[in-house]
């Protein structure tokens, strides 16, 4: 397995060469993947809230029904068995990684058809337990997805992989989230003002059916090389292959660096995760409409994402996937002092778009290069764990520093406020730099012991 510096041991390709890694079979499957990857995400939190709200759930009710997301936190703990484990006769017809793929996306379609089935406002239960489902079965594609784009290319190529990712990603997102309310308004033409449920009913059945591009997608793609994993012997011994191996891989290979490693993936993302849970309350209170929010923000802003995922995977390619990650984390600070620029503006749109525009720019060519990095980390053998392992723990900080936002903008006010989230982003630059360098020094060391060097 290569150390974290393999993408920059690697010669520069040029670039006719790296933009044509775009039109490959294998990044063309992960757009598709990537789309069926990204439309379950906001069925369970975003529109079901609005859909919870229109239905006449009280808003408290619909802040702790968001905890369902929390199963993409925590996917790490059923990633072992993803990574390991069989799935008779899905694994004798499929292959492991499709197997699993293809059980985790009919799980989240039967749960999008009860979702689509059961009205809330005659009771929430149903709907909960459906919620579950969906956040369950997509958490698990998540798992087997990681795995299928690691174990389908080279690392240098990786980052591309996941720019078309991304991409897929980003549209399923914009289909979830703009389309489903599209689907919903075509359906009541003719009936009545107000909560519909068999509008939401045919606006997720539709959802459902949109997951058809995944399902496909798997069918239709060849496994990626099986590698032969040795048999446990015992019960005990498959638990330490299973649950524990996997981390100690990652210990040995990185001895000391591990946790300079752990410490980067923890951190990366912070000054977007915290920010970005007051974006959408300071936008109401800059006065902007729902109409430019959901054009600016959720149709145009994705859009912004995407160029920068293109550009990310590229530039990853090219001069490196460090450099990247490095620029990304300047983008990503930076562009948060943007927000503080348009507080002291209030209401004007022109100033929005740029805004937005920068910071899905950065945050597109960031999360490319994170992508890369984390895939560069992982073992083949453990690819699912591991870089499960990864894709949680970067989340579980920003997240739990975020919950105090509000309470930090109640007492200093939005400009403050972005400031603060782009200075939490200077140790990020920090240990970027550490970590570059620990690479480069490992690399050197490989290379001077290796006699084909």
């Amino acid at each position: 397995m290569s150390a974290p510096s393999a993408a920059e041991a690697t010669p520069a390709l040029p670039w006719r060469d790296a933009l044509k890694v775009y039109l490959e079979p294998a990044t063309l499957r992960m757009l598709a993947l990537g789309f069926s990857a990204g439309l379950p995400l906001l069925l369970v939190l975003g529109t079901l809230s609005f859909r919870l709200r229109e239905a006449g759930i009280d808003r408290a009710t619909i802040g702790f029904l968001s905890w369902v997301g929390l199963a993409y936190g925590f996917k790490w703990v059923w990633a072992p068995l993803v990574d390991r484990l069989p799935l008779p006769p899905l694994t004798t017809l499929l292959g492991r990684r499709r197997g699993w793929l293809l059980l985790a996306q009919m799980v989240v379609i039967v749960g999008l058809v009860g979702m689509a089935v059961n009205d809330p406002s005659a009771g929430l239960r149903p709907m909960i337990w459906c919620a579950l489902l969906v956040a369950f079965g997509s958490a698990t594609q998540d798992i087997a997805l990681d795995a299928f784009r690691i174990e389908s290319a080279e690392t240098r190529k990786q980052a591309a992989l996941a720019a078309a990712y991304q991409t897929g990603y980003r549209l399923a997102m914009i289909w979830a989230g703009a389309g489903v309310l599209w689907v919903a308004a075509w359906a009541e033409v003719g009936v009545a003002s107000g909560y519909q449920n068999g509008a939401w009913k045919t606006a997720y059945l539709v959802m459902a059916g949109s997951m058809a591009v995944g399902v496909l997608t798997v069918l239709l793609s060849p496994e990626p090389i099986r590698r032969v994993l040795p048999q446990p012997k015992n019960a005990a011994e498959w638990l330490q292959s299973v649950l524990i191996e996997p981390f100690a891989d990652f210990i040995r290979r990185y001895k000391w660096q591990a946790a300079l490693i752990l410490s980067l993936i923890a951190i990366y993302r912070i000054s977007d995760v915290v920010m970005g849970i007051m974006a959408n309350p300071f936008y109401v209170d800059m006065g902007f409409t729902k109409e430019e929010v959901a054009n600016v923000s959720k149709v145009f802003g994705v859009i912004m994402t995407l160029v920068g995922a293109f550009v990310g995977g590229v530039l990853s390619m090219r001069v490196g996937v460090m450099r990247v990650l490095m620029l990304g984390a300047v983008l990503s600070a930076a562009s948060n002092l943007l927000f503080a620029w348009l507080a002291g503006r209030g209401h004007d749109l022109h100033a929005l778009i740029a805004v937005v525009s920068a910071d899905n720019l950065a945050g597109g060519i960031a999360s490319a290069a994170f992508i890369a990095y984390l895939s560069s980390l992982t073992n083949v053998s453990y690819s699912a764990t591991q870089y499960a392992l990864f894709s949680s723990l970067m989340l579980l900080l920003p997240k739990f520093i975020a919950g105090y936002s509000g309470v930090f903008v109640n007492a200093y006010g939005y400009s403050t406020f972005f400031i603060a989230t782009a200075v939490l982003g200077v140790p990020v630059l920090v240990l970027v730099a550490l970590a570059s360098r620990a690479a480069r020094a490992q690399h050197a060391s490989t290379a001077s012991t290796d006699p084909n060097s």
